[in-house]
């Protein structure tokens, strides 16, 4: 498949969902092909390329739990032991579960951690003072018994580099990874960032315009406690040597087994757009019988994807800057690749007709410790809303990502738990509702977390 080809459509989608600037990256079979289109910023434009840098968000989360991995390898930390043979100050809402949360529950996001702690921007922001805060981190359930994506639960991890090392997570991590890997655009901090040449987020108006998003990503003054979760910036060619070492022996940097360990299904995980299951941070996914490993990351005004075909040495890397337009073209980005590079076509699933008696049930609010998540119906169809919860929104002083308004969503076939999204900047996205003993809803996941129901149809 041509350069030319890949070029054309990522121009065409870039286009048609109105993204300002775009970097993919795919690898096969050795070889690498890049394709870009638009600019670093509407209000001071440069061309993107592949050596442009873009907040990964959550991908970060891949190169955390290398490390971690490499400590494991080294014989300085045990996927099984608690975390507080590391971290003993550590202290949650409850003693049974700080006393048992192991490392490799964090890293398979099963510590049953809620999403993450709203940061005041008060106090220390370091890992050590994100630890500190912790006791006030809602848990949802106790440790080992579900999947629930926590962005605290990697933070945590992050504090474990530091107590093994001796040194700040950022300089651990270019020890122990970023430099023997050669991840020379693959960075922490504004302080770095800005020697580069960097994408801008944007996020749209009420008029649908594309505006500045402020802060730069996830990167503010003085504040690192968020860098194992979400904090590296990186270019579409620096991922690609990324996709390079994970499809590789290790590199001296640790053993392929411990590397290729990361691949092996720890937990499952049901009706999920993220994948079919855990490994050791990686998503996997069954691509028609041949699995996937991936990651992606949303960023403020900023959206990443990465994938990995281990068995056919194939990978495709996808960035953007504008929300939420750029989630889409990412998932599109990827689903063009497997399909004209490797002929794996993605089963499309219908929806159930609409049903007024069920859509009833769904309906209410839900929410995390950060969002509230809305479930209405208006007797013809049914619709989910999410966004930041406005005493959040009132209290801080520094913009946030827009809301995702309400958006129709259909009822899957089988035990009618399941639903997807249907239109809208989280069009694709499969979740499911929770229900009691008694049958009753009690929450919903929605990109791998869960909500609970706070209030009926609201």
């Amino acid at each position: 498949m041509s350069q030319d080809k890949l070029s054309e459509f990522v121009k065409t989608q870039a286009v048609e969902l109105g993204v300002p600037g775009v970097a993919v990256g795919v690898l096969l079979d050795g070889q690498e092909l890049y394709a870009s289109h638009g600019v670093t910023s509407l209000s001071n434009p440069l061309p993107v390329d592949e050596k442009t840098l873009f907040h990964l968000a959550s991908v970060s989360k891949t190169f955390t739990a290398t490390a971690l991995m490499r400590l494991v390898a080294e014989g300085k930390v045990d996927l099984h032991a608690p975390v507080r043979s590391y971290v003993p100050e550590l202290e949650l809402a409850d003693e049974q579960a700080a006393a048992r949360i192991t490392v490799l529950n964090l890293l398979n996001h099963t510590a049953g951690l809620d999403w993450n702690l709203i940061d005041d921007g008060e106090g220390d922001r370091s890992l050590t003072g994100l630890v500190a805060k912790l006791p006030q981190l809602p848990l949802i359930a106790p440790p080992g018994t579900r999947a629930s994506y926590s962005q605290a639960g990697y933070n945590l991890a992050g504090r474990i580099v530091e107590k093994v090392t001796g040194l700040p997570f950022e300089q651990a991590m270019a020890s122990l990874l970023l430099e023997p890997v050669g991840l020379e655009d693959t960075v922490y901090g504004l302080t770095e960032v800005m020697l580069r040449k960097f994408a801008v987020g944007h996020n749209r108006d009420d008029d649908g315009e594309p505006r500045p998003a402020r802060p730069w990503a996830a990167f503010r003054e003085g504040a690192r406690g968020d860098n194992p979760g979400g904090g590296l910036a990186s270019s579409v060619s620096d991922l690609l040597r990324w996709a390079r070492f994970q499809l590789g022996d290790g590199e001296g940097v640790l053993p392929a087994a411990e590397l290729h360990r990361m691949r092996e299904q720890t937990v499952g995980l049901r009706a999920s757009t993220l994948g079919d299951g855990f490994g050791i941070c990686w998503f996997l996914h069954d691509l028609d019988g041949v699995q996937g490993i991936g990651h992606g990351g949303s960023g403020n005004g900023q959206f990443a994807e990465l994938l990995i075909v281990p068995e056919r040495n194939f990978a495709v890397v996808s960035l953007a800057n504008v929300g939420p337009d750029g989630y889409p073209f990412n998932q599109s980005v990827v689903r063009w690749a497997l399909e004209h590079y490797l002929g794996i076509v993605e089963k499309t699933v219908e929806p159930l007709p609409y049903d007024e008696g069920r859509a009833e049930q769904f309906a209410g609010r839900y929410e995390i410790d950060a969002m509230n998540l809305d479930i209405d119906t208006d007797g013809t169809r049914l619709t989910l809303a999410v966004g930041i919860k406005p005493e959040i929104r009132a209290a801080s002083d520094e913009e946030m990502p827009p809301d995702y308004p309400a958006a129709g969503i259909g009822i899957l076939p089988g035990d009618g738990d399941e639903y997807i999204v249907t239109e809208g900047g989280l069009k694709g996205q499969r979740g499911y509702f929770s229900r009691d003993a008694a049958g009753a809803i009690t929450g919903v996941d929605l990109a791998g977390r869960l909500f609970t129901r706070v209030a009926g149809a609201s």
